[in-house]
């Protein structure tokens, strides 16, 4: 069954550009080119737009609900939209709606719900029996959910009340950092970005790395702290800075996600440190392009497209009152050792 990410892939454009037009979300504009493009790949690929999608289009009246229909929101800004790790825990997502029978009316990211015209479709006129939620979002708008919507489904959402699907991220961050303490560092840095708290501390794969320094007795040295605000840019900025400063730096670090680990393996390079002979890195989600980076990038592997599957599949089991109790889902991580990590000789 074809998804929105083999249309997006066909047309060369973002999923959430898809979504609007299949939505007949005119929100922001997309060329008339560009739409006919999307309708003739959504021909080709055998792709079925929800009934709700058809009948705006022909400005007919919408149905009422039929217990069918399922959200889902994403809190990632719009630029990140197709970052590799979100892409395929939407694919998941769709995957496992479709297979229970129930269709996506709409996929937006925080950016977008910044939009006044996608809020009110979200809040108002696309109505949902079910939504997934893919990280935190607005304590205002999540509470307008909760009231609003019959069942909500979290990735990795902090709440005990509703059913949520994610993985270990303190303890895989640890995991992370204990093997560069075995290769021998001491000196080891990070690169992250904030979370709904505003403060990097918080963030869980920051104290997975703060535990593992703590527990060895090593130096948590707030120079070696990146906020890359979770872009790629960012952190290929940040690290030639610290790398430029002339101050000491770490021989190692732990980045909290690879494509951010990937920029500041650049940006090293750039600078003439061998990797991973003068700075070593570790990254978390295991992306396919991890492993063709020079040298192959260690990671933490999450199971990305299971976590949307499974959320997807919990959201209807309890649409479908198969299941009452909020449970916790914790699926499975694996450190992935590859040459961006190993053969350190611990010299400073």
């Amino acid at each position: 069954m074809a998804t929105l990410k083999d249309i997006a892939e066909r047309v060369g454009v973002s999923i959430s550009t898809v979504s609007r037009v299949i939505n007949n979300d005119n929100s922001k504009v997309v060329s008339a080119a560009t739409r006919d493009k999307i309708w003739k790949a959504v021909e080709e690929l055998g792709y079925k737009p929800n009934v709700w999608a058809r009948k705006l289009v022909k400005g007919e009246d919408l149905p009422p609900s039929s217990g069918k229909k399922a959200g889902a929101i994403l809190s990632v800004p719009q630029g990140n939209f197709s970052n590799p790790y979100f892409s395929l825990v939407v694919k998941g997502i769709q995957q496992g709606l479709a297979e229970r029978g129930y269709e996506l009316s709409y996929l937006h990211t925080i950016d977008e719900l910044q939009n006044p015209a996608v809020k009110q479709k979200v809040m108002k006129d696309i109505r949902v029996d079910g939504l997934i939620i893919v990280e935190g979002i607005d304590s205002k708008l999540y509470e307008y959910f909760k009231k609003n919507v019959n069942v909500i489904v979290g990735v990795d959402l902090n709440d005990p009340t509703i059913p949520t699907v994610s993985y270990d991220r303190i303890s895989a961050a640890k995991t992370a950092v204990d093997h560069l303490i075995s290769q021998g560092h001491c000196k080891i840095g990070f690169i992250g970005g904030l979370g709904l708290s505003k403060n990097i501390r918080r963030e869980k794969r920051f104290r997975g790395y703060y535990y593992a320094l703590m527990e060895a007795g090593l130096e948590l040295n707030e120079a070696w702290i990146i906020d890359a605000h979770w872009q790629i840019e960012n952190s290929y900025e940040s690290m030639k800075r610290l790398l430029e400063q002339g101050g000491p730096i770490p021989t190692a670090f732990f980045v909290a996600s690879d494509v951010m680990a990937i920029a500041a393996m650049r940006a090293a390079s750039e600078h003439g440190l061998r990797i991973p002979q003068d700075m070593a890195f570790v990254g978390v989600d295991n992306i396919d392009l991890s492993q063709y980076t020079s040298p192959p990038l260690s990671t933490i592997h999450v199971p990305k497209y299971e976590i949307g599957l499974t959320a997807a599949r919990l959201l209807a089991d309890y649409l479908e009152e198969r299941s009452n109790i909020p449970v916790k889902v914790l699926l499975p991580y694996e450190l992935k050792i590859r040459q961006s990590s190993t053969n350190f000789d611990g010299n400073d």
